[in-house]
């Protein structure tokens, strides 16, 4: 049996918090139609076109999700992409690939990109390696970059204009 007080002690409550946040953000964002006006918007710039679109989206994917949590993000973006196939976007299957790769490498781009992150940060500060924004910005970000250049390589060789 474990002890329940101790049990809670050990629970990292302001990750807890700050995602609690973010989801409440995302659901705002949703019910207010903020999501709807995103994807009217991503249209008009790519008018339509699913290969810009693809490529636009991976980018934009990553760089949103290495300072928004990923987690959140692509819950954001899923009913944007549905939005998409709701205005004649016939083929998705190319911009969820774009969104599933560069949400989950963009992630890798600062400390708040992902949930891991956070959590690692938090456990290393307790135990007094605390691991600042800039430092890992410096390694992670120019990482990140590389690894969704080749993810949209990837994407072009796979879904061709």
């Amino acid at each position: 049996r474990s002890d329940v007080t101790k049990a809670l002690h050990g629970v990292e409550w302001t990750t807890l918090a700050f995602f609690a946040g973010l989801f409440i953000i995302v659901g705002g964002m949703v019910e207010t139609g903020t999501i709807s006006a995103l994807a009217n918007g991503l249209i008009d710039v790519t008018g339509g076109n699913v290969f810009l679109t693809m490529i636009v989206l991976v980018f934009a994917s990553a760089v949103v999700s290495s300072f928004l949590d990923n987690i959140p993000f692509v819950a954001t973006m899923i009913p944007l992409i549905q939005n998409m196939g709701a205005m004649g976007i016939t083929n998705l299957e190319p911009l969820w690939w774009a969104l599933a790769l560069g949400a989950c490498l963009g992630g890798n781009g600062t400390l708040i990109g992902a949930s891991a992150n956070v959590v690692l940060s938090d456990i290393s500060a307790k135990h007094g390696h605390a691991i600042t924004f800039m430092q890992y910005l410096k390694i992670g970000f120019p990482m990140m970059a590389m690894s969704v250049a080749i993810a949209a390589i990837y994407l072009v060789m796979r879904f061709p204009a």
